[in-house]
């Protein structure tokens, strides 16, 4: 083959790339109205085999491989853009075709790893739940999650006033992170998880000034967190990265599945967690809709719960800077991008999740 047609070979690869971006964008915007299909043939279906696949191959190694791989095509991208950044005055076409090749490239591994998860069914109706709740439904449910929290409070032998300070390194939590979702497996078999692949994320200060507790690599298949955090919100983000791993792209989904691995661990720490992590969301929504209550059972929870809440605020608080502002409007334009229409407010889907399953379900 002649250099010309290798040339000519090559940039019709390109052609068809550029031309099958905008095509792969609208073609999954069609899934919205087939979550069925995408929950049977791809959630429950192909990515627990790509995703297992994926655990399998990286998550023996005890760093990011994901971290690296994004430094590498930083490095890339840079470079290709210092060598070809003059190519904009005599041949910009082919220097678009080529960007939006490989953009086009990047977008179909990405859904083809991960990203169709944000079309699969709601989780309200594969667990069977209602979305919509009362005042006086949120009401009973905080009030029974204040009690299950004191009660734990007390249970692992601290006075009311004290703050709970996880006894465990990160390690050890990540190696009991698994134990709920294991205890969960019978009653939901859609929530197994198996190879572990959870790690401490290489760019946790960054993470930190954005804004987030950690992050799903949908390439590598990692699960990787936020190491500043220190709370007693460490094994809940653990677990919330995991729900990501197993499929459950929706930020509130999330959420709540890491609620119940976290209820469900045979750890009492971890339950604990649980327990006012979910009473947080769910006096937070209390606040927004009735002051008066709020004010009224705000005495009610121990201090030193309490006091955890205003440890994991002053954290955050103390990171706060314009680019997260930026990063979190990102965030939001993206999950409204991926069938997420209320963005970041979506995350209160969680606080229905919690109140329509508790009505059933002993504490």
């Amino acid at each position: 083959m002649s250099r010309f047609s290798k040339f000519f070979t090559g940039q019709r690869t390109k052609v068809i790339l550029a031309v099958l971006l905008p095509l792969q964008f609208y073609g999954i915007k069609l899934l919205r109205y087939f979550p069925e299909f995408v929950e049977t043939y791809y959630s429950q279906g192909l990515f627990p085999i790509l995703s297992t696949i994926n655990r399998y191959l990286f998550g023996w190694i005890p760093f990011s491989i994901g971290d690296i791989f994004y430094i590498l095509i930083g490095l890339l991208a840079l470079r290709w853009l210092y060598k070809n950044v003059k190519r904009l005055r005599y041949e910009p076409v082919k220097f678009v075709v080529d960007i939006a090749a490989t953009v086009s490239l990047v977008y179909f591994f990405f859904n083809l790893l991960w990203g169709f998860n944000y079309y699969r069914m709601p989780l309200h109706k594969t667990l069977g739940l209602e979305r919509d709740y009362t005042t006086e439904q949120l009401l009973a449910t905080t009030k029974r999650l204040i009690a299950k929290s004191n009660a734990l409070h007390r249970e692992l032998g601290y006075r009311d006033s004290t703050k709970i300070d996880l006894p465990y390194s990160q390690q050890e939590v990540f190696a009991m992170s698994d134990n709920g979702y294991k205890n969960l497996e019978g009653q939901f078999p859609q929530l197994a998880y198996h190879p572990k692949s959870i790690k401490k994320s290489g760019w946790s200060l960054g993470l930190t000034y954005m804004g987030y507790s950690g992050y799903y690599n949908p390439f590598s298949g990692e699960a990787q967190v936020n190491n500043l955090i220190k709370t007693y919100k460490f094994p809940v983000v653990s677990c919330h990265e995991q729900a990501h791993q197993i499929g459950y792209a929706a930020e509130n989904e999330a959420n709540f599945i890491a609620t119940l691995a976290t209820l469900n661990n045979d750890n009492t720490y971890i339950k604990y967690s649980g327990y006012i992590f979910a009473l947080r969301y769910c006096v937070n929504e209390l606040a927004r809709r009735d002051m008066a209550l709020y004010e009224e059972l705000l005495p009610t929870i121990n201090f030193g719960i309490l006091e955890s809440y205003r440890e994991m605020r002053e954290f955050w608080d103390s990171y706060q800077n314009p680019f997260e502002t930026f990063s979190k409007a990102f965030w939001d334009q993206f999950l409204k991008a991926n069938n997420q229409s209320k963005g970041i407010m979506s995350y209160s889907y969680m606080v229905a999740l919690v109140v329509n399953y508790f009505e059933e379900e002993p504490f």
